[in-house]
């Protein structure tokens, strides 16, 4: 049966509504899960171990859309964020979603930026290595490059220090810097005591008085995952750089 030019007209128009809905939602959905969090916090909410001059923090995509210029801006009793470990790739090719727009906008408010891998153990290490050099151009300034090691996944003590190796090695020739390695107290003495002693460690140890429990020089020590920083809506985590600003200055990229 031919459809009148009415029917016609009132099919077109229930069209256009559907898709001017869609496109409603869309913008809606889209701004919700993307909008900045650019929220203020009277205080860094955590007790800052004040025994340390250069203080830091590291995100992800867990911390979403950041306002970089607040974070850079907030200072507490003279403490303020001198730098910024951002997370950059995952396994054999993971890459953070956020990672691009934090590089860019962190090194933008001169902040010192860091960038680093989530290893997967049972995963090639030089397949895991090159996932990080393609994904990240370290430049003068920069911190080294980070190898963050926290879980075994059941592979065997041997088999994963190998891979680690190997991720190391590669890593190591391309920028021409040792990289930093990221764990905490048990994981390192457990598995990697001995084997990466001579390269710098970021270790992580909560709820301690002045400094973290393990038996070797650390040159950053993530003290707190439960910080609170203007521009970061979600909680994020604090470190602190073990030496002064020459020591800090001696460890960036040239």
């Amino acid at each position: 049966m031919a459809r009148s030019k009415k029917q016609k007209g009132k099919i077109r128009i229930g069209f256009f509504i559907a898709i001017a809905a869609f496109i409603c939602a869309f913008a809606f959905f889209y701004w919700k899960f993307n909008r900045p969090s650019y929220v203020h916090y009277p205080a860094f909410g955590i007790p800052i171990p004040t025994n340390y001059a250069i203080h830091g923090i590291d995100v992800s995509r867990y911390q979403k859309n950041i306002g970089w210029k607040l974070v850079k801006e907030m200072e507490i009793d003279g403490i303020s964020i001198d730098f910024v470990f951002i997370k950059a790739t995952e396994g054999l090719g993971g890459v953070d979603v956020q990672f691009a727009r934090n590089w860019i906008n962190a090194g933008e408010q001169e902040l010192h930026r860091g960038a680093y891998h989530f290893f997967v153990p049972g995963k090639n290490g030089k397949t895991q290595a090159q996932n990080f050099i393609k994904t990240v151009k370290l430049s003068k300034g920069d911190l080294p490059p980070v190898l963050d090691i926290e879980e075994t996944y059941g592979v065997k003590k041997e088999a994963l220090l190998e891979q680690l190796q190997h991720w190391v090695k590669a890593v190591e020739d391309y920028y021409k810097v040792k990289p930093i390695i990221y764990t905490n107290v048990s994981f390192y003495e457990k598995y990697l005591a001995g084997t990466f002693d001579h390269y710098p460690l970021w270790i992580a140890h909560y709820k301690q008085p002045g400094q973290p429990r393990i038996n070797r020089h650390w040159h950053f020590w993530q003290h707190s995952e439960t910080g609170r920083v203007n521009g970061i809506e979600a909680f994020v985590d604090f470190n602190v750089f073990n030496g002064n600003s020459i020591a800090f200055e001696n460890l960036l990229i040239r």
